[in-house]
């Protein structure tokens, strides 16, 4: 047997066959002892959990022959479907990439027949239902055939999964339109459970002419146009809830969220934070983003006095108005003409983009990025060139909307009748399968890799490189590297592990510190075992060399003063055979030690109260010429005979 650890003393004979020590401190019976490293172990984790470099991007053709699609969404949580909307009233389902031949539903001309189509009026949204899996409910946007109004209504799933039932049909909402443009058409549930309806300002030029009030819609009250509107879809009609901002006022419409959009074509909420976003479509200037930390009700984001952050000059605006939420982001028409609002990315496949927000613009089809810190929009980048490069095979005409599918993932709608995923265009390794890159797992702090070798821990365990015997998710290797003593006798197993069924031995008790002020401590590898099959040294440290000692045991715990330490075995005390404590033989100092194997002890029957459950106490005595009662006393453990 080599030294201790730290150790230059000698050591007995009876140890020569092996290193199989585990030093130990005292610690609580309910705190297992490869617990204590977990600290150490989770800091050490924190070294390799750095964020993922950013990632370039491209864009894979996913789907198509779609007529004017519009949008596209799917139920949360659903990886295995996109429904596709197109605006002339059919739904379509993309199921595990193929298109499935029967509409989700038909509102068009071929089906309901609900819908009037052409320029910016048609089917424009979908929402699916928080609880959708459990009552089947989605809500459609349109724009009604023979009246021209905007209308929300309700409809739900058949017993068939990938077809709604048409007969189903219930109105939430209608809003009349005084001019065909400007109609929004989003759809969204909020993480508040409320659905939220994006209002044009009624359409025409200026938020002005028949049809808008003398302010404009977008500041009258009294109007739900040029407005975010919000309804709790569970209660009964009208379905406004009582925290609305103008709920019960006489002066103003109970459904309004938010006033002062122009046209808020497409709007969403960031699925972690609650953040609303909002691409509010510009008049002849400016394209928005506009902002809603942790969605804040009664937000005036100042259409029609502001386009952006030009004040519009028109009668009665004040554009100074600190009442104003002012756009994040804006831009000019050099760079397109209708913005397309988006998404904040929260998938699992592209690493280092969780917590970008994307958007696009209709007329240039360019697409962006940018990220919210503090209230401060920042790192706005221009990913047109990655995901649509010049000579390559991705040609993408119009834009109409982004999407977001049920576990996160994002797509570009094309106006052609396309549907691309945006992916990173590195390879993503998916060790387990389970959806999750590999590398953005490990960044973003959902797996571990403590050994750093760039897989997710129980990818180690699957392959069989490494184990967790434990269970505790952290693999063996990681917790023998950060602490040696969880493996003292060197064979890669956690000694908790090496007793099955059993408990790990605790420390209990206060040692007497001894005539040179060391204070000896217990040392344990392994468990007593009535079956023999690992041996249980068990010993004691600090002790003064070239003395004598013996271990004690009991089958209790009992804490008592005794020879100015404690006694800590309970009678009846058991007595093992004396034994020199070794170390040093050049001068007396705190080298010496004690070690019993207690296994072939239990083994031998000389104790027939060592039966496999009976819980063993151990403490041990030494001879301290210099200290009162010429004794030295250690710490004690206690330990349950396992298999």
């Amino acid at each position: 047997m080599r030294a201790l650890r730290g150790e230059n003393a000698g050591r007995p004979a009876a140890c020569e066959n092996g290193d199989l020590w585990h030093s130990t401190t005292p610690r609580s019976p309910s705190a297992p002892r490869n617990m204590r490293f977990l600290p150490l172990i989770l800091i050490l984790l924190g070294s390799v959990l750095a964020s993922a470099p950013a990632q370039n991007l491209q864009a894979r053709r996913v789907a198509w022959g779609f007529t004017q699609p519009v949008f596209a969404t799917a139920p949360t949580g659903d990886s295995q479907r996109l429904f596709v909307v197109e605006k002339t009233g059919k739904i379509k389902v993309v199921r595990n990439g193929a298109v499935l031949a029967t509409p989700f539903i038909d509102l068009g001309v071929s089906g309901l027949n609900r819908i009037v189509e052409g320029g910016e009026r048609g089917l424009l949204g979908l929402a699916f239902h928080p609880d959708y899996a459990s009552n089947g409910y989605f809500f459609v946007n349109y724009t009604a055939r023979d009246t021209g109004a905007t209308v929300v209504e309700r409809f739900r799933v058949s017993a068939q999964p990938d077809v709604a039932d048409a007969n189903s049909g219930a109105v939430i909402i209608t809003v009349p339109q005084p001019q065909p443009n400007h109609n929004g058409g989003c759809v969204s549930f909020g993480p508040d459970g409320m659905l939220y309806i994006g209002m044009g300002d009624g359409g025409g030029s200026g938020d002005q002419g028949p049809g808008h009030a003398s302010i404009g819609n977008g500041q009258a009250l009294t109007t739900l146009h040029g407005k975010m509107l919000r309804l709790d879809v569970d209660l009964p009609p009208p379905y406004i809830p009582a925290d609305n901002p103008y709920f019960g006022s006489s002066n103003a419409l109970g459904e309004i969220w938010h006033v002062g959009l122009r046209n808020p074509w497409r709007f969403s909420f960031d699925s972690l934070t609650g953040d609303m976003y909002i691409g509010d479509v510009g008049e002849s200037a400016r394209e928005e983003i506009d902002f809603v930390p942790g969605n804040a009700p009664n937000r005036n984001f100042g259409w029609r006095c502001m386009e952006g952050l030009q004040c519009t000059g028109w009668s009665g605006c004040s554009c100074a108005s600190a009442a104003l939420t002012l756009p994040v982001h804006e831009y000019g028409h050099t760079l397109g003409c209708a913005v397309v609002g988006g998404y904040v990315y929260r998938g699992t496949a592209i690493c280092g983009l969780q917590g970008a927000y994307f958007f696009a613009d209709f007329c240039s089809s360019r697409v962006w990025t940018m990220r919210m810190v503090n209230g401060q929009m920042t790192d706005l980048r221009d990913r047109t060139p990655e995901l649509e490069p010049p000579g390559g095979s991705v040609s993408i005409a119009v834009i109409p909307s982004l999407a977001m599918d049920g576990v996160g993932e994002l797509y570009v709608i094309d106006s052609d009748g396309e549907i691309y995923r945006i992916e990173s265009a590195q390879s993503q390794p998916d060790c387990n399968a389970n959806g999750y890159a590999d590398a953005c797992e490990i960044a973003d702090g959902v797996a571990q890799d403590c050994n750093a070798n760039g897989l997710p821990d129980d990818c180690d365990i699957s392959a069989g490189t490494d184990s967790d015997c434990d269970g505790n998710g952290v693999l063996d290797g990681c917790e023998i590297a950060a602490d040696p003593d969880a493996d003292w006798n060197n064979n890669g197993t956690l000694d908790t592990c090496e007793c099955p069924g059993g408990a790990p031995p605790v420390v209990y008790c206060t040692a007497k510190v001894n005539s040179l002020g060391c204070t000896p401590f217990v040392q344990f590898t392994g468990y007593p075992s009535a079956s023999l099959a690992l041996p249980f040294w068990i010993g004691a440290k600090k002790l003064l060399s070239q003395k004598s000692g013996m271990m004690m045991y009991g089958y209790w715990p009992n804490i008592t003063p005794f020879q100015g330490g404690f006694a800590c075995v309970g009678s009846p005390i058991r007595r093992m055979p004396p034994r020199p404590t070794g170390g040093s033989q050049v001068t007396v100092n705190c080298s010496g030690m004690l070690v019993y194997e207690f296994n072939t002890f239990i083994a031998s029957g000389a104790d027939p109260a060592l039966q496999l459950g009976q819980e063993v106490v151990f403490q041990f005595w030494s001879r301290d010429p210099n200290a009162p009662f010429f004794s030295s006393l250690s710490n004690a453990l206690r330990a349950r005979i396992c298999q």
